[in-house]
């Protein structure tokens, strides 16, 4: 198979969708890789590691997306880029979806199968490909939060730890999977008083086994929320469902009775954020004010580690890369249910639920698609 790894070109996004040791298997098997040049080097990882591993360095994204049977990406493809996709193509990569109305729309009339990372399964409903991403993401929204909280970045002027004499910060943290533990766990070393809300008693349970009595854990409510957000110096948003888009915890009034200077981290941007008054933002500008409130909400928070990020994606993703190459695309997803549950989109067809719920689209199982 002809595999193309094409540069990133969304706003700061340093990642890259194979590291040069992945290339190599891929050769050793027989198949060919097209590495766009540059795409790595934000990584660490240069066009001499790709070519050492056996891949072909092209100069533009034209000649990957123009010539590669299966593009694997980290970022959803961007404007530029889906023009570039055409029918019989196999994508590979994050593409969060639902909140996407443009993107999924141009899938569909590209003809492309596109399998979407955030929604490949494991046992027990684990999502591998996310787990990474969300530990990333979780371990640097403590950083972020605290930084903006800086009075020069329009914070409160809060150290998050305190010091002795003086109160550590209130965070409060919004969902108790991966990336609110994660959340919890760099907070709590921070120093911060840490409280972390979920729905789910499993969840709370398992934070509070993992975190012990440095953090707080308490059942999800409206009321709750809203009591919490209130008093909180910095809040963390932190829930997923997947797939779909995420569910709005905090509204635009509880925002507007937050203390003047506090933070929102919205680390659930990518699947539209769960604040009223949330809006996609970048590395370059990360960061807007809405009543007093200072929300940050990068949909690539990892891109600025890219390349501990790319690394921590790739040890998740490389085997389903093979998978895809040596089995072919159908044989590999008609094999694989797992795999299969991160198809999105088919020939002009829409094969995750959740997609087509939230826009209102025809919903094709996955099954039906492949004609298992």
């Amino acid at each position: 198979m002809l595999i193309g790894v094409p540069k990133e070109i969304k706003d700061n996004e340093y990642r890259v969708g194979i590291v040069s040791s992945t290339v190599r298997e891929l050769t050793e098997k027989g198949h060919r890789v097209l590495v766009e040049t540059g795409a790595g080097v934000g990584a660490g990882l240069p066009d001499a590691d790709y070519r050492a591993a056996g891949a072909e360095i092209v100069a533009g994204a034209d000649a990957v997306f123009g010539r590669a049977e299966l593009i694997v990406k980290v970022k959803e493809p961007l404007s530029a880029e889906r023009k570039k996709l055409h029918s019989g193509q196999v994508l590979f990569t994050y593409l969060h979806l639902a909140p996407d109305r443009e993107q999924t729309e141009d899938l569909l009339a590209s003809g492309v199968t596109a399998i979407a990372y955030e929604t490949v399964t494991g046992p027990n409903g684990a999502l591998p490909l996310l787990t990474p991403m969300s530990e990333v993401a979780g371990r640097m929204a403590p950083h972020v939060g605290a930084r903006c909280l800086e009075k020069e970045n329009g914070g409160r002027g809060v150290l998050l730890s305190g010091v002795p004499g003086v109160s550590a910060a209130s965070v409060v943290i919004l969902g108790g999977g991966s990336v609110g533990t994660n959340a919890a766990l760099i907070a709590s070393g921070m120093g911060a008083d840490v409280t972390v809300l979920d729905r789910n008693p499993e969840a709370l349970r398992r934070v509070a086994a993992q975190l012990g009595s440095r953090v707080r854990t308490v059942f999800s409510t409206p009321d709750v929320i809203e009591h919490l957000c209130r008093r909180a110096d910095l809040v963390i948003a932190a829930v997923l469902v997947p797939g779909a888009t995420a569910p709005k915890l905090i509204s635009a009034a509880t925002v507007k009775a937050m203390k003047p200077g506090s933070v929102i981290v919205d680390v659930a941007i990518d699947q539209g954020g769960s604040a009223e008054t949330s809006h996609p933002t970048t590395h370059s500008h990360p960061t807007y004010v809405v009543d007093g409130v200072v929300h940050y909400c990068v949909t690539n928070m990892p891109g600025a580690v890219a390349r501990t990020s790319t690394f921590a994606l790739s040890n998740m993703t490389t085997s389903f890369v093979l998978a895809l190459a040596d089995k072919g695309w159908r044989l590999a997803l008609s094999a694989d249910a797992h795999l299969r549950s991160g198809l999105n989109i088919h020939d002009g067809h829409v094969t995750c639920r959740a997609v087509a719920e939230a826009h209102k689209l025809p919903y094709m199982h996955a099954d039906h698609a492949l004609r298992i």
